[in-house]
């Protein structure tokens, strides 16, 4: 049965990667770019409808000349908040972005804020580009628009699949696609454009279709431009993942991370820019079944081949959009459990070398919101802007405050920067939740404060266990072997701390045949493992087994059969297994996973008895 399931998992996912071989996974420029160009990129196939949604329904047809002055703003904010994250690419080399910013100059509340914002952030990412790809798919085929959500759900399934196959597998699957939308949008906008100003390209028309007229107060329409500004910014997204990603990216990481920040920020540009410039000379407006791309498409393109390519590049494009999440995501929430305020899961690699905990929770979120706005991106936009401008807020703040710490050469100039990038994303932020507040907006007003209260309590957990772990007089507790049977224990050992104490003593008791077994994930803890056993001068000797795989199974059951192969008739063998005692149901989320897994493992051998000793902390 393990075997099957095994080869299934290596059918879906690839042959397991070593951890020495983490440094192949990592991504260049080449491959760099598609990955984190796909959200920014893919924002422009439906920022430009989500304008003119908000103006053309009370404007009508006027809207177009509104277009240019709606958008140009966002495009300078662009270019701001490009210059404030190459600065933290160049300070922050380890990645985390708004929350690591946040966290060493505000303060650790505020910078959890910041990561639920951008937790928030990600999985709209994924809910919005996958919906957004659906629609564009249904453009081409509507007849099975019923099917909307199932095929949403589909790609889903999809792209966390070829993610958990690792980095560079999906860089290169997903990062073909990316490139060729923007070919086939560069040739879109040059040829259309190229068209224009010969004259053979006449403006849209939409025949008899009733469009409202200008009828309405300057208070009004400035309200509305506004509105449509904060619909308009979810063209901004996905400029921090760069920053968030710093450890993703091959040797010198903070010079490819940039590099491809530029890279990224020149291509929106271009193809926002050149979108907008033909939106408005075609005077395209949004009609029911049909996007705005694929009307430029049609319009430049006719019925050809090119016009299908083109929604097929877009729907592909909007699907790796999502990709940009599970590259900045998984990051940022191992980041945040090596910090205690996730569960530990979400800092161990898969197979595949990847933050394969943080990939499927990616899905699950995403998957849930798909079903419940039934995969319909006008209803999520709202939900999404916001939580993307708190975290732009937060990061420009911070820089604005460590400036002002280290002050150095130009620091005047980097400071007013961003002090205006703060009040400008602060002011995108105030529009976004006035304009969307009661069209969902409202939701992340109850959801950011209660997942920055959720990771404090799991905070104080951990630090609530770490204080009752750890030890400074082991030799003074630690209790010596007495016993005369020979029969062999193993305690396994994950850390110096009370409850491995408490394991020794208890095999001690048994037998004189003691063996402490630590299976290494991670050099660094194991070396740091091996000077406190010294420090301690325990007299029970350390074995030390090589997980090249980070799975902590293989290696203890070969050590388990081995040493089973020794034993004489009616001989066994001990293995000690700490476990902790949740006081509440949800504890059992932060602790115990591996101790079930081995439990339920080593109960498959005969003449193996597994003991487990209880370690229950106090509650404060």
């Amino acid at each position: 049965m393990d075997k099957k399931n095994l080869s299934i998992k290596n059918l879906l996912l690839g042959k397991p990667l070593k951890s020495n071989e983490l440094g192949k996974e990592k991504l260049n420029r080449i491959w760099g770019v598609p990955i984190m160009a796909s959200d920014a990129v893919s924002s422009v196939a439906y920022a430009i409808e989500e304008i003119l949604m908000v103006l053309v329904p009370v404007l009508g047809m006027v809207s177009i000349n509104y277009l240019g002055i709606v958008t140009m703003p966002i495009i300078f904010l662009l270019l701001v908040l490009a210059f404030s994250y190459s600065q933290i690419i160049d300070h922050y080399p380890n990645g985390g972005g708004a929350y690591i910013v946040s966290s060493e100059n505000i303060g650790k509340k505020t910078s959890l804020v910041a990561a639920s914002a951008l937790i928030i952030d990600y999985i709209m990412t994924v809910a919005v580009s996958l919906s957004s790809a659906t629609s564009a798919f249904l453009a081409a085929f509507p007849q099975i628009a019923e099917y909307r959500v199932i095929i949403a759900l589909l790609c889903l399934c999809f792209i966390t699949i070829i993610n958990l196959r690792g980095i560079s597998e999906s860089s290169k699957v997903f990062g073909i696609p990316t490139y060729g939308f923007i070919i086939i949008m560069g040739i879109m906008i040059l040829t259309g454009l190229t068209k224009i100003i010969f004259g053979k390209l006449p403006p849209i028309n939409y025949g008899n279709m009733d469009f409202p007229t200008q009828g309405n107060t300057d208070f009004f329409l400035s309200f509305l431009l506004l509105k449509a500004f904060s619909s308009g910014c979810s063209a901004l997204t996905g400029i921090e993942a760069v920053s968030n990603a710093v450890p993703s990216f091959k040797e010198p990481s903070q010079r490819t991370a940039k590099d491809v920040l530029y890279i990224l920020v020149g291509i929106i540009v271009f193809i926002f820019g050149g979108s907008v410039l033909l939106a408005v000379n075609l005077r395209v407006v949004p009609v029911t079944g049909s996007t705005i791309i694929s009307q430029m498409g049609a319009a430049v393109f006719g019925n050809g081949i090119l016009f299908y390519i083109l929604q097929f590049a877009t729907s592909f494009i909007l699907l790796l959009a999502a990709n940009t999440a599970y590259n900045g995501l998984p990051t940022l929430l191992a980041i945040l459990a090596e910090d205690r305020y996730l569960p530990m899961q979400f800092s161990q690699r898969g197979t595949k070398l990847s933050f394969s905990n943080g990939i499927m929770f990616i899905f699950g979120a995403a998957g849930f919101l798909l079903v419940v706005f039934n995969a319909d991106t006008h209803h999520m936009i709202p939900l999404y802007s916001v939580g993307v401008f708190l975290s732009f807020t937060l990061s420009q703040v911070g820089m604005v405050i460590k400036w002002r710490k280290i002050k150095g050469q130009g620091w005047k100039h980097k400071c007013f920067t961003n002090s205006f990038g703060a009040v400008m994303t602060f002011i995108g932020m105030i529009i976004v939740l006035w304009t969307k507040f009661t069209g969902g907006a409202w939701m992340l007003i109850i959801a950011i404060p209660m997942l920055t209260l959720i990771m404090s309590k799991i905070k104080k957990h951990y630090d609530l266990i770490a204080e009752q772990l750890k030890v400074d007089d082991f030799v003074d507790h630690y209790h010596k072997s007495k016993s005369l049977d020979k029969n062999l224990c193993i305690v396994l050992v994950n850390s110096m701390s009370r409850s491995l104490l408490k394991s020794l003593n208890y095999a001690n008791s048994l037998t004189s045949n003691v063996i402490a077994l630590h299976v290494s994930t991670d050099s660094d803890r194991t070396e740091y493992l091996k000077e406190k056993w010294e420090d301690f001068e325990i007299d029970i000797p350390l074995e030390v087994l090589d997980a090249p795989y980070r799975d902590i199974i293989p290696p203890l059951e070969a050590y388990i059969e081995k040493e089973e192969s020794k034993l004489k008739p009616g001989q066994d063998i001990s293995v000690v297994i700490i476990k902790f005692i949740e006081i509440h149901w949800y504890d059992n989320i932060l602790h115990n996973q591996t101790t079930y897994f081995i439990q339920r493992k080593l109960s498959n051998y005969r003449n193996v008895a597994t003991i487990i000793v209880p370690y229950l902390y106090k509650v404060k």
